[in-house]
């Protein structure tokens, strides 16, 4: 029992791997992206763990668990209760906060309960979530949304020609017959040449039955006014086509501040109450550091078990690196390094023991200085008896491994093996790129290129920057660097962008990667594609799409098919008509070049780049090759795709050209080192190419290669927003007031 033991796994890439993982250890899995790691940790360990926890529940609540399919091994044994850790985003709505999703605020409401002056009522009282609690304005949202009817409604046509500019209203648009079959209007009138009544009718109108509606009205149906119809569909519910109308929404709808609550959330009886003069949503608005510091200050008398326990969980979150967010942050604003920690911080406290603990990359978005606290949180939670596995790049963190598997040797299908196992000393050793990238002593830029020019930012005051001036020398690789929440992201992605208009900004926001997209679509080359087919073949190009006429007719082109096995969990398998292809059988018979649709599909870049030489083709794939993407496939869906993958494929696609202002927000995230060093090669030939590249990152190799550091901090939040360090990587080394300067100095001298 004292390890965990697979036999034979065959997740995806895995080459029927069988290994034994030791219990009550860290085990740290590297390899590059691609290489199976995450097949092997979270789609195999992890969800077969997780599966097995759900069959122990009655069918009614495990019907309401998240599913996860039987994963493609022969057998696991002595699996531990699992925790997954993973960087999914946190997501939820306006009514989630960092508050409510680290249980924070429950405490915090207690406190107030208990302490506030004047007593106005129990915990729910504070909830503003909680029709008690509420602001009965905006019920507790915050803020009030309304519809800007100017730019919903195009004046100079009719209703027939497209008036309405919101899907779903437009000509032939089921909302639209609502308006057009009412009876009231004349559907060729140019809507400027409307009468107030009629305006008022089609804008406002209550929910009603029309006394005279056409042939084609329906008999139940009840016509209501654009905006009052609008608010009613899209703002006052979270569903699923409000998410799908996110962007038409925000073109038509006007946010503020709420003016009953102004942006409090709560009633005025609620806000009534206090502790120290503040209510608890000036709580909530404090830093959690700043929190910290309320807190310790109360006198409680019998109360003190609630601030005890109030301070402890706030300490947890600053533990992690987070003390610069506030409770009343709104979880769909984190990034996915800031919702992976969040997640962190209700186990901490936990006194559970002997459960597996799974993370995804816990360095993702962190400075240097605050791995070395995830590495002692992790290392913690070790100590208590738990089994800890984590996937993960960041050196430091691989260093504190008491096991490393190391996956590859390459990706996709050269991936999916094991290539080391054993303790850190050995791994600098091995054969794979890890070890190689391990046994090289790191270099820094001793020759940074001189700048032509420079962009000057002058009087920086937005969130935590403290009035700063900076100069951005152009035409240079310039590295952004500091804590998490000094300012970085502020500074280059929101203030540099108002004085530069022009800049290209890449973030980390995520792909639009639905189940039908791929890599060639993504790419705009499905297109051509086709027509090269139909043109080979003299038959219509929809003929070799999968989302049309190709599209295999059983699984409706997805080339999976999902088995309901009632009260157990579904299965997703391949298709049994097209065999995983999506594609219809008789599709397969037409070809080009020798190859037919469903093969072009399964080539990777680095053979497509031979089948299709001429342009657009060799462009985008040779730009993707220099990415280190080669081995990925022409049909790969893009919700298959790891962080690292897409993040590259953004590169890919974004940038080209010259003289251009190019700002990357931290593109080493998810890459192993290997990777990194080609991205690497590639920004260069971009800053060679005559392009102004800025950087924000924490990666130390990137961090090493720069002509020019702007360094921010020294701290998070108040404790940020000022110039720390401004120079060369030489300068920057010999610098004892920068943080960053610390762990370079670190890194640099750690491979001897």
């Amino acid at each position: 029992m004292s390890s965990i033991n697979i036999i034979h796994a065959r997740q995806h890439n895995l080459k029927n791997l069988s290994l034994q993982i030791p219990k009550k250890r860290i085990t740290v899995f590297t390899g590059v992206s691609g290489s199976g790691k995450s097949s092997l940790v979270f789609e195999t360990i992890g969800a077969e763990a997780q599966r097995q926890i759900n069959e122990t529940q009655n069918s009614f609540v495990r019907n309401r668990l998240q599913h996860f399919g039987i994963a493609d091994v022969d057998k696991i044994e002595n699996l531990n209760v699992p925790i997954i850790i993973n960087q999914k985003r946190l997501g939820g709505n306006a009514r989630s906060t960092v508050g409510t999703a680290t249980d924070v605020y429950a405490s915090l409401r207690l406190l107030y309960s208990r302490l506030g002056k004047p007593f106005v009522g129990y915990s729910n009282v504070f909830s503003f979530n909680n029709p008690q609690g509420m602001c009965p304005e905006c019920e507790g949202l915050g803020f009030v949304q309304t519809v800007n009817h100017q730019q919903l409604i195009d004046k100079e046509k009719s209703l027939n020609e497209g008036a309405i500019l919101f899907p779903t209203f437009q000509p032939g648009g089921w909302r639209w017959t609502r308006y057009v079959y009412s009876g009231y209007f004349d559907n060729d009138k140019k809507l400027k040449d409307f009468s107030r009544d009629e305006w008022e009718l089609l804008l406002h109108a209550r929910e009603h039955t029309p006394p005279h509606p056409g042939k084609e009205w329906g008999k139940t149906v009840k016509y209501e006014g654009l905006i009052p119809r609008i608010e009613q569909s899209f703002l006052r519910k979270d569903s699923r086509e409000t998410l799908a109308r996110k962007e038409a929404l925000k073109k038509v709808i006007t946010t503020k501040a709420c003016p009953v609550c102004h942006g409090q959330r709560l009633n005025k009886k609620s806000l009534s109450c206090t502790i120290n003069r503040k209510n608890i949503a000036d709580c909530t608005a404090m830093s959690i550091d700043e929190l910290l510091d309320f807190v310790h200050n109360l006198d409680a008398g019998p109360f003190e078990i609630i601030v005890q326990e109030l301070a402890k969980r706030l300490q947890h979150i600053i533990d992690i690196g987070l003390q610069y967010l506030t409770l009343d942050r709104r979880t769909d604003t984190l990034s996915g390094g800031e919702s992976q920690r969040i997640k962190m911080v209700k186990n901490l406290g936990s006194s559970l023991v002997e459960l597996l603990y799974i993370f995804d990359e816990p360095s993702i978005g962190l400075h240097p200085g605050d791995i070395r606290n995830i590495a002692a949180i992790i290392q913690r939670i070790k100590e208590k008896g738990n089994t800890v596995l984590i996937v993960e790049h960041d050196p430091d963190l691989i260093r504190i491994a008491d096991w490393i598997i190391d996956m590859g040797p390459g990706s996709g299908r050269n991936g999916g093996e094991v290539i080391y196992q054993g303790r850190f000393p050995g791994l600098k050793k091995s054969k794979g790129k890890t070890g190689s990238y391990f046994a090289q002593k790191p270099s820094w830029n001793q020759t940074p290129r001189k700048p032509q020019g420079q962009l000057q930012i002058v009087n920086a005051s937005r969130n935590n920057l403290q009035n700063i001036s900076v100069a951005i020398p152009a035409r240079v690789l310039t590295v952004v660097t500091g804590v998490a929440g000094s300012g970085k992201s502020t500074l280059i992605n929101h203030v540099l962008p108002s004085f530069y208009p022009e800049a290209t900004i890449i973030d980390q926001s995520a792909l639009n990667a639905g189940a039908r997209s791929n890599l060639l679509t993504y790419l705009n080359l499905s297109d051509t594609v086709r027509k090269y087919f139909a043109k080979a073949n003299h038959v219509p190009e929809k003929r070799f799409s999968r989302n049309s006429e190709g599209g295999c007719r059983h699984c409706k082109g997805l080339g999976v098919e999902k088995i309901d096995l009632a009260f157990m969990d579904d299965i997703e398998q391949p298709c049994e008509v097209c065999g995983g292809s999506g594609f219809d059988p008789d599709v397969l018979g037409y070809f080009y070049q020798g190859r037919n649709i469903a093969a072009v599909m399964e080539m990777t870049v680095a053979e497509a780049i031979d089948f299709f030489p001429e342009q657009p083709f060799f462009k985008e794939f040779d730009r993707l090759i220099r990415l280190g993407l080669e081995y990925l496939t022409l049909g790969q869906r893009l919700n298959s795709f790891s962080g690292g993958e897409r993040q590259r494929l953004k590169l890919a696609k974004a940038l080209t050209g010259s003289h251009s202002i190019i700002i990357l927000d931290e593109p080493s995230t998810g890459l192993h080192p290997s990777d990194t060093e080609k991205l690497l090669t590639f920004i260069n030939g971009l800053v060679n190419n005559n392009n102004t590249l800025i950087v924000i990152e924490h990666n130390l190799d990137i961090i090493a290669q720069a002509d020019w550091i702007i360094d921010i901090g020294p701290g998070a939040g108040k404790y940020g927003g000022h110039i720390v360090f401004q120079g060369t990587v030489a300068e920057l080394l010999k610098d004892p007031s920068s943080v960053t300067s610390e762990y370079l100095v670190k890194y640099l001298t750690s491979f001897t």
